[in-house]
């Protein structure tokens, strides 16, 4: 599988996700949380709508589930896609299937209103997403996702940023004053060629610093350009997990839409959690102690 993916069009229909996920090769702790991932349908009951910048492929909650039973994953956060725009009935509806087991991230617009917040809140979600990714239909204005910040606040959401490494520098001051817990996905989507010591990264491993700013080790199967099973990133993710350990999230981007050729297995982007974190201390934050704070599961882990 390459990293050299381009990105779909509204009328190319994205590869669905791999259709036998393998088990790990390390089993994962009781409580082990998925912090990024997607829903997607299934189409006969949640349309997609004419306005999204490409066609995802059918992945609804009971293919999630199944893939999470298989790597050991007993919790996860859903993104909502742009694939589905702004319609949440996807989403809504997993959370209440889940009962308990799942979070969700918002996408959100300035006409969003409080009760709408309010609703998502009650029903698990906890966050709201900024796209700064052009080909996904981004940017906001600073002014935008000022109002939109601020519609969220009330409720302590976090803000989860996609965006990419050329981003966080350029956006630097911005995200500093956000004011609210901030997660940066896909690892930032650094330049793999400039390495561990790009600003890019630099810039990110100073946000890290300020304790309001962590990192979701995700996206790895997007990075790297040699394919599982990743080794190619393996410095740039020490270089994350190394610096802040306490400020990590792991997550599958399940059903990685957007990527051409081969698919990445979901058991071998488990495995990549040794590489992050080679120690059982290590691994217990990425995927059990972190998620909970950042994302305020209960104690309780659903059966």
């Amino acid at each position: 599988m390459s990293g050299n993916s381009t990105e779909s069009s509204v009328n190319e229909s994205c590869p669905p996700p791999h259709a036998d996920t393998r088990k790990p090769k390390a089993e994962f702790p009781l409580g082990t949380c998925d912090s990024h991932c997607h829903v997607m349908g299934p189409f006969s009951k949640y349309p997609l709508p004419a306005t999204r910048s490409y066609t995802p492929a059918e992945a609804p909650e009971e293919a999630l589930r199944a893939m999470h039973k298989r790597i050991g994953v007993d919790r996860a956060v859903i993104i909502q896609s742009q694939g589905h725009g702004l319609d949440h009935s996807a989403l809504l509806d997993a959370l209440e299937v889940g009962d308990g087991r799942y979070k969700g991230v918002a996408v959100l617009s300035t006409e969003s209103t409080s009760e709408q917040v309010a609703r998502f809140h009650a029903a698990g979600i906890c966050g709201v997403r900024l796209n700064f990714m052009k080909h996904l239909s981004g940017i906001q204005t600073y002014s935008e996702m000022s109002s939109i910040i601020a519609l969220v606040k009330p409720f302590n959401w976090h803000i989860a940023l996609h965006m990419t490494s050329s981003d966080i520098v350029e956006h630097h001051d911005f995200i500093k004053s956000i004011g609210l817990r901030v997660a940066i996905d896909h690892m930032g989507r650094p330049s793999l060629p400039e390495g561990v010591d790009s600003i890019g990264l630099t810039t990110l491993r100073q946000l890290l610093d300020t304790d309001t700013v962590w990192v979701k080790m995700s996206g790895v199967e997007r990075l790297s350009r040699s394919g599982a099973p990743f080794s190619d990133a393996f410095a740039i993710a020490r270089s994350l997990a190394e610096h802040a350990p306490d400020r990590l999230l792991w997550g599958t981007d399940w059903p990685h839409v957007n990527l051409h050729g081969p698919m990445p297995n979901d058991g071998d982007l488990a495995d990549f959690v040794s590489i992050i974190a080679p120690t059982p201390t290590l691994r217990r934050k990425l995927l059990i102690d972190n998620p909970n704070q950042f994302f305020d599961f209960e104690g309780i882990i659903p059966t």
